[in-house]
C-alpha cells in the first residue's frame, strides 16, 4: 500500500518531466533527470517536511540534478548523439496545424530566452507554482521571480509579435 509521499511523488512525475524537458530539451536526458530526482527524493525522504507541498521540493532536487549534470558535462567536452532526428508529426486539419505551428513558434521563442527567465516562466505559467514556491525551487527571492517573469513574458510577447 502506498503512503501519501509515494502517491504525491508518482502524481508529480509528468510535471517533473515537463520541467526537465524545458531545461535540457532532450527527452532521454529529461527521463534520466526525473529518475535521478526520484532516487534522490526517496533517499532523502527523511529531510522532506510533510507540512509543506512536495512539488517545490522535488523541482528543487531536479534543478540541482540538472546543474550537477551540466557541470559534469562541461568537463567532458562536446558530445554528439547520432540518434538525434526530428520526430515526424501527423497533423489532422487546419486547426491542429495552426496550433502546432503556434506551439513550435512559442517553443522556439522560449528557447531564445535567457535560462533564468525560461525557468521562471515554466515554473509559474506551466507548472502553476506560486511565486514563493518558484522562488524556493530556484533559491532566489520572490521579487526576483516576479521581475524575471515580467521580463520573460515581455520578451516572449515581443518575439511572438504580441503587443
Amino acid at each position: 500500500m502506498r503512503d501519501a509521499f509515494e502517491r504525491d511523488l508518482v502524481d508529480a512525475l509528468p510535471r517533473l518531466r515537463r520541467f526537465a524537458l524545458s531545461l535540457c530539451r532532450r527527452p532521454d536526458v529529461a527521463d534520466d533527470l526525473v529518475q535521478t530526482t526520484v532516487e534522490r527524493a526517496v533517499a532523502g525522504r527523511g529531510r522532506y517536511d510533510p507540512a509543506t507541498r512536495l512539488d517545490p521540493w522535488l523541482f528543487r532536487i531536479l534543478r540541482n540534478a540538472w546543474i550537477d549534470q551540466t557541470r559534469r558535462a562541461a568537463t567532458r567536452g562536446t558530445e554528439i548523439d547520432v540518434a538525434d532526428a526530428p520526430e515526424a508529426a501527423t497533423v489532422d486539419g487546419p486547426r491542429v496545424t495552426e496550433a502546432a505551428l503556434m506551439l513550435q513558434r512559442t517553443e522556439a521563442a522560449m528557447a531564445t530566452l535567457p535560462a533564468d527567465q525560461r525557468e521562471v516562466i515554466v515554473l509559474v505559467c506551466f507548472e502553476e507554482m506560486s511565486y514563493a514556491e518558484a522562488a524556493e525551487v530556484l533559491g532566489i527571492p520572490k521579487g526576483t521571480v516576479m521581475s524575471r517573469l515580467a521580463r520573460g513574458r515581455a520578451a516572449l510577447a515581443g518575439k511572438m509579435g504580441i503587443e
